[in-house]
């Protein structure tokens, strides 16, 4: 991962804004353009198939296979802050005017030409069916027989943010993901989860990058959707759900950015929202205090203005189902750094342990990274430390980080 820079300097940013010139940041705010992250979010679901290449079964079979899944997904994840509705107005497969074969697509393929030309090409036809100023976002389900299996490869993809997309009923036909084959190498429970390429691709048009690099998922692992979104389900990092806007930053988030030590009470990121409860901390945990009722899931320790860690609390709670071992996940975000360059890098308390996760499609070294009681992570170019001195009856987990 990304190497810390030097010691904080003063004016050291607990939101670091998105840089310039850098392709899909980690940086907050998200820029506009991109799909509501809270509310009501529209999106048009259109199952498409070519003179070639014949819908594979039935177009609302292909849609089954991501819905009611996928809001469910984003329900949980978002803590019902973000209500998706999927709609398919046209109900059947909507046959497009080319083969599949003239519009190029392959993997890495870029908007230009042949993915402008399927735009224009799914606006004309579905024209007199759909009011696509109605919408927030844009799901095209291919039929899957369409290119290779995603065993070999993934062609998957979303634009978001590119300009001078083609327009219909008045909007421009932007924020739109294309979700091609299955992904379903038969391993177990593989069939049960591939409806979990398209959160990852909707969360470009929300604004969030990839985290997987060109070497796999080595530098964030199994920790985020956007890293990992093959075998079992996992969830957003914290800091995801900070820039989604689905964190409180007056009670969910804190900043560390004084010298010396502060304490922090965090409860685990995949419950459901609510203030942590008062009664249930066993003997010798450390003593409930006023900080408790603002329901802290994530620290920020600044680093530059740019950078710094983030620390969270993960369990096997909500979309998480692959921790195999619970407990305090501290982590780099960089937003100088761009979509599928590694901008969050975990930070792993057991490094070469091989992990304790031994699924298919899940990147076993980093799911043992989680930090636990007695544990201590130190950053040896700042000096910063984060200390797990407690774990309550209920998860939650007290931190200490020192600053110098």
């Amino acid at each position: 991962g990304p190497l810390t820079p030097p010691a904080a300097r003063p004016d050291a940013t607990c939101a670091p804004a998105p840089p310039a010139g850098v392709q899909t940041s980690e940086g907050i705010p998200t820029p506009a353009g991109h799909a509501p992250t809270t509310g009501t979010l529209r999106a048009l679901t259109l199952m498409i198939d070519f003179p070639d290449v014949p819908g594979e079964g039935s177009a609302r079979a292909r849609f089954a296979e991501f819905f009611p899944r996928t809001a469910d997904w984003y329900a949980a994840a978002s803590y019902g802050a973000l209500d998706y509705r999927a709609e398919t107005p046209v109900g059947g497969w909507l046959r497009m005017p080319r083969t599949f074969a003239s519009y190029g697509i392959a993997r890495g393929a870029g908007y230009e030409p042949g993915y402008r030309r399927l735009v224009q090409d799914i606006a004309a036809t579905a024209d007199d069916k759909v009011d696509f100023s109605a919408y927030d976002l844009i799901n095209v389900l291919v039929t899957p027989n369409a290119g290779p299996s995603a065993v070999d490869t993934v062609l998957s993809v979303t634009f978001a943010g590119v300009p001078g997309v083609p327009r219909a009923d008045g909007v421009p036909l932007g924020n739109m993901s294309f979700v091609y084959s299955r992904q379903n190498d038969g391993s177990p429970g593989a069939a049960a989860n591939a409806y979990r390429v398209l959160p990852h691709e909707n969360a470009h048009s929300l604004g969030l990058p990839d985290l997987y690099t060109s070497e796999g998922g080595g530098a964030a692992g199994h920790w985020d959707i956007m890293s990992e979104d093959w075998g079992a389900n996992n969830d957003f990092l914290g800091w995801h759900k900070r820039k989604l806007g689905w964190l409180d930053g007056d009670r969910q988030i804190d900043c560390a950015t004084g010298s010396g030590s502060s304490h922090h009470t965090i409860r685990p990121l995949g419950r459901a929202g609510g203030p942590s409860g008062r009664t249930d901390a066993h003997p010798g945990s450390p003593a409930r205090t006023p900080e408790d009722t603002e329901d802290t899931r994530l620290v920020y320790i600044p680093v530059t203005n740019n950078a710094g860690y983030a620390v969270e609390v993960r369990t096997q709670e909500g979309n998480d189902a692959a921790v195999c071992k619970p407990g305090v996940l501290v982590y780099w975000v960089d937003t100088r750094i761009g979509s599928g360059d590694g901008p969050v890098a975990i930070r792993d308390s057991t490094p070469n342990s091989g992990g304790c996760a031994h699924r298919s499609n899940v990147n076993a070294e980093l799911t043992d990274a989680t930090f636990g009681v007695g544990d201590t992570y130190t950053d040896e170019r700042t000096g910063i430390t984060v200390e797990v001195s407690a774990r309550h009856a209920d998860g939650a987990h007290h931190v200490t980080v020192t600053r110098p």
